[in-house]
């Protein structure tokens, strides 16, 4: 029998994953969802913490409900315009940390932490396929990404330093489902997608739900490692367009450079023109280790696109 603590269990992976846990809970005996943020739901067999991760009291969770596996999802994916990058530091990297030293001290077996495609960077010299033995080099400019990197270069210390804590790593790709709303679908919510000249700006998505089944599989199972969490194929900007029905406009990323720079600075946005790697040099993630050592086969890029679709207004 076993327990398991879950952060970020509000957040949209989250939500999916404590519901998932509760209606098959299988060898657990207890399920504790932290959170700042009050759930939308309570269920039963459910215990809900409002516990930062950043909080010292962290460990005292987990030696109170006897933890022995958590499920690290506490991140800061699409910061509001007024964030300081302080702050998405102190949550996503030292909440981190600080979780790591709780499970350490608190001898909890293992933990599961989901990392993302973009702790690989942005970078023109990536290769077409990216494996999970690419070098991690999560671009400065982008908050997230650089935080994810040094996230794993943490995680990289502790398995060296405390290989009694097992982990289990997830880098998705975009992750993308029923009811996903984020800074990337807003890009195909515009009545009009614009693209680069340059760049064909390749998707690969996971849908939600099997994130949700990985996770739940790391939870259940004796499962370690890194994998990244990706559909078989990509949608470039032009394949979402035409799904959606809407016009493609590329133009040369110089002019979005300047685009982007001049709504910036009238604070129109908080994005500077160093974005456009953003859309230029998008890693595509390989997902054979998924596939042939964990022994999960997710939907592809473009089931999982077609899900989100066919869920979205008409």
């Amino acid at each position: 029998m076993s327990a398991v603590l879950v952060t970020g269990a509000s957040g949209y992976v989250g939500q999916k994953l404590v519901r998932a846990l509760a209606a098959e809970p299988r060898e657990l005996t207890t399920v504790v969802a932290t959170d700042v943020r009050p759930p939308r739901e309570r269920l039963d067999g459910v215990t809900y913490l409002d516990l930062d991760v950043r909080s010292a009291r962290f460990g005292d969770a987990l030696a109170t409900h006897e933890i022995d596996t958590v499920v690290h999802l506490a991140t800061i994916v699409t910061p509001g315009k007024d964030m300081p990058r302080q702050l998405q530091y102190e949550v996503d990297v030292l909440g981190t940390e600080n979780l790591l030293r709780a499970c350490v001290a608190e001898r909890v077996g293992k933990v599961i932490v989901t990392s993302s495609g973009a702790a690989y960077g942005y970078h023109p010299e990536n290769a077409a396929e990216l494996d999970e033995d690419h070098p991690l080099r999560g671009n400065e400019n982008f908050a997230y990404s650089h935080h994810k990197r040094l996230v794993e270069e943490m995680l990289a210390e502790y398995r060296n330093n405390h290989p009694e804590l097992k982990q289990l790593v997830f880098r998705p790709g975009t992750i993308i489902g029923v009811g996903a709303q984020n800074q990337i679908t807003a890009i195909f919510e515009r009545p009009v997608i614009t693209g680069l000249r340059e760049s064909p700006t390749p998707f690969v998505f996971i849908l939600d739900d099997d994130v949700v089944a990985c996770i739940a599989k790391g939870v259940h199972e004796d499962a370690t490692g890194i994998f990244n969490l990706a559909g078989d194929g990509v949608m470039t900007l032009r394949d979402i367009a035409a799904r959606l029905g809407k016009l493609f406009v590329p133009i040369p990323a110089s002019a979005l450079r300047t685009a982007v720079s001049t709504l910036q600075r009238i604070g129109m946005t908080n994005y500077g023109p160093e974005q456009v790697a953003f859309l230029q040099y998008r890693p595509v993630l390989a997902n054979d280790r998924l596939k042939n050592t964990f022994g999960y086969v997710p939907q592809t890029s473009r089931q999982a696109f077609d899900v989100w679709c066919e869920a979205r207004p008409h």
